[in-house]
């Protein structure tokens, strides 16, 4: 089996004072990058990793939540310029709007991605994945409810045309975890032909997965160094962390 290390990033930041918890600064992510590409990692999309039994010794995965629009200023290009791939993870009911869920940043919130500029991407770097339609815990939700936020991101991604694999970023990390809840949320999965579902975890996955949807992530925060950013490669996260 590989290890392959699945990192989660959120919002990034022009002004270094603010990198901080779920914000990371321009200058941390091209040093994260830079790291990478020096030392011949090779990044994935994660419909990549659907029907393969096995990857590169040095592959890495780069996952975005939210689509916020410093995503598409200040990490894109990054991407482009070191020839990188990330997926993000589209809040459906959010495009166009502001999220409600940031902390550490203004009352309205930061921007989400509009169907425009969703469009734009360049398909070479970024690939689109489900975040949920109204981004709320999975686990406070009844499978009815479920199947309606379901509906209603299938809905809005034909009516705009979006190419999104049907991968998801569970918000918050959160889904049902006792034993029954949890069978049912998953065959809920399997209905709506998701081919991978991702908690937090905070560690390196094997690869092949043991679990399709509870592959982990690595949570990576703006106050993070690059040795911490290095050790989180390699093993995800310790306590010292």
């Amino acid at each position: 089996m590989s290890r392959l290390p699945i990192l989660m990033y959120h919002n990034i930041t022009p002004n270094e004072d603010k990198s901080l918890g779920l914000t990371l600064s321009i200058l941390k992510f091209e040093e994260q990058l830079k790291y990478l590409h020096n030392n011949n990692f090779v990044t994935l999309f994660v419909s990549q990793l659907e029907n393969v039994k096995s990857i590169q010794k040095k592959s890495v995965v780069l996952t975005f939540d939210d689509v916020t629009e410093n995503q598409l200023l200040f990490a894109l290009p990054l991407l482009e310029k070191y020839n990188m791939k990330a997926t993000f993870f589209v809040p459906f009911f959010y495009i166009g709007k502001s999220d409600l869920w940031n902390s550490g940043v203004d009352a309205t919130g930061e921007k989400i991605m509009s169907i425009d500029q969703l469009k734009s991407l360049n398909s070479k770097s970024i690939e689109l994945g489900h975040h949920s339609f109204f981004h709320q815990k999975y686990a406070m939700l009844n499978l009815d409810e479920i199947q309606e936020d379901f509906d209603k991101s299938h809905d809005l991604i034909i009516k705009n045309n979006l190419k999104v694999y049907p991968s998801l970023a569970y918000p918050y990390g959160n889904y049902p975890k006792k034993r029954i809840e949890k069978e049912q949320f998953f065959k809920l999965l399997e209905k709506n032909n998701i081919k991978m579902a991702f908690r937090i975890g905070n560690r390196v996955n094997k690869f092949p997965f043991k679990n399709k949807f509870e592959i982990q992530r690595i949570d990576v925060k703006g106050q993070d160094s690059l040795t911490t950013f290095k050790w989180k490669l390699r093993v995800g996260k310790l306590r010292l962390f």
